[in-house]
């Protein structure tokens, strides 16, 4: 009888354990989401890749985030509700970068991925001269988030990595833009001499002085090269300059006629529907968020319930899937009004299309999957919108030393 008492009484005990056990795990899954929503609710702007591991009846949290206040945000719910853990996740940036968490672009146009090989979808580009956070190194490539917040792989000859220190003289030092369209930096200040790299409009490198008509430019990585003086300009006075007027973003817009679509493009080098509208904004001093379902997200709506009379010239359009009744909004395109009806946009080129039915330029696709406008130029510096010259390119560093 008392084998039979003692067989139950375990029983139960091991049954209640197993119970409270699988009533932590609920609780720490529904934390890890809550805390997951709460601080990082897109993964293309933020990291927060934290699991559980159960090891000899022990709990450890696994996995990495560059958000200190999520996982200080975590640990702290978990001890709210008495649950034992032990932590293991790895902060970004790394510490094995040994101190270089910073970086700037090194090349015309670096592509940047998805994952870190070139086989990989490009989900961006970063423009010479783009500050960038640098997050963790792999096999030569590294994980870096740009001014806009985005985050994705670059290789080791995309971007020179820098300490603190290196990056604030950089960052600090006199720079110029290169204006013209396209063109080549030279390793003398000689039409004739030798190239040194290509170069496209908006890229960026510190000035180093003049000789015979040209400007004297230093890359990151600290190669010396030459600019024809009316290819490029200094860059604190292109950026007092900026005027992001509907006139402005049209006369941009339209200088890119005929560019090539190209997916993950922000360059004049190519560009997709939201890397167009980011590129003619960031000519006139403004920053966008890179895609069209973050940009949808951006500046004030314009109501367009009825009509279209309300849109302004600048307004971004966006078209996509439309809500139904088990699936949610998703903008998939956005593209530029200019006015009388009209939008520019990247969609196999960039090209103006138009509204109005009756115009032989008039798009039914897109016509028939519109979903909204929202306007820019009354919210710059606001609603996740920044003017380059509030932060002149600064990047948002987040207590990193933590």
């Amino acid at each position: 009888m008392k084998k039979i008492f003692y067989v139950l009484f375990a029983g139960f005990l091991i049954g209640s354990l197993t119970f409270t056990s699988a009533q932590e795990n609920k609780k720490m899954t529904e934390l890890l989401d809550k805390v997951k929503q709460q601080f990082a609710p897109d993964k293309r702007t933020a990291i927060f890749n934290v699991h559980t591991v159960e090891e000899n009846g022990a709990v450890t949290l696994k996995g990495e985030t560059n958000l200190p206040h999520a996982k200080d945000k975590l640990l702290a719910e978990l001890k709210k509700n008495n649950i034992k853990v032990k932590d293991e996740i790895s902060m970004l940036p790394s510490k094995d970068l040994e101190g270089k968490t910073f970086g700037v672009v090194d090349l015309s146009v670096a592509n940047l991925r998805t994952n870190h090989e070139h086989s990989a979808e490009m989900a961006t580009q970063g423009l010479l001269g783009t500050p960038v956070k640098v997050l963790k190194k792999d096999h030569g490539w590294y994980l870096i988030q740009t001014p806009d917040e985005y985050i994705a792989w670059v290789d080791g000859d995309g971007v020179e990595t820098m300490t603190r220190s290196d990056y604030d003289n950089w960052n600090n030092a006199s720079k110029v833009i290169y204006t013209a369209f396209y063109g080549f930096t030279l390793s003398e200040p000689d039409l004739n001499a030798a190239h040194v790299s290509d170069i496209v409009k908006g890229n960026i490198l510190k000035y180093m002085g003049e000789e015979k008509g040209f400007v004297k430019v230093e890359y990151p990585d600290q190669r010396i090269a030459f600019i024809p003086k009316d290819e490029c300009t200094d860059f604190n006075g292109w950026l007092e300059s900026r005027d992001p007027s509907a006139e402005n973003l049209i006369k941009t817009g339209k200088s890119l006629m005929g560019l090539p679509y190209l997916w993950g493009g922000t360059s004049v080098k190519g560009a997709d529907c939201s890397g167009f509208t980011k590129t003619v904004y960031y000519l006139n001093g403004v920053i966008l968020p890179r895609d069209a379902s973050q940009q949808v997200y951006s500046g004030d709506p314009v109501d367009t319930k009825d009509s279209f009379d309300n849109l302004k010239p600048g307004d971004l359009l966006f078209f996509g899937n439309k809500a139904t009744a088990t699936t949610k909004e998703k903008a998939t395109h956005v593209a530029m009004y200019i006015g009388n009806g009209e939008y520019i946009h990247s969609s196999g080129r960039v090209r103006i299309n138009s509204l109005d039915m009756s115009k032989k330029d008039f798009n039914s696709h897109r016509f028939d999957t519109f979903l909204r406008a929202r306007r820019i130029l009354t919210s710059l510096d606001k609603n996740g919108i920044s003017l380059i010259k509030s932060n002149n390119l600064k990047l948002k560093v987040e207590n990193e030393t933590k």
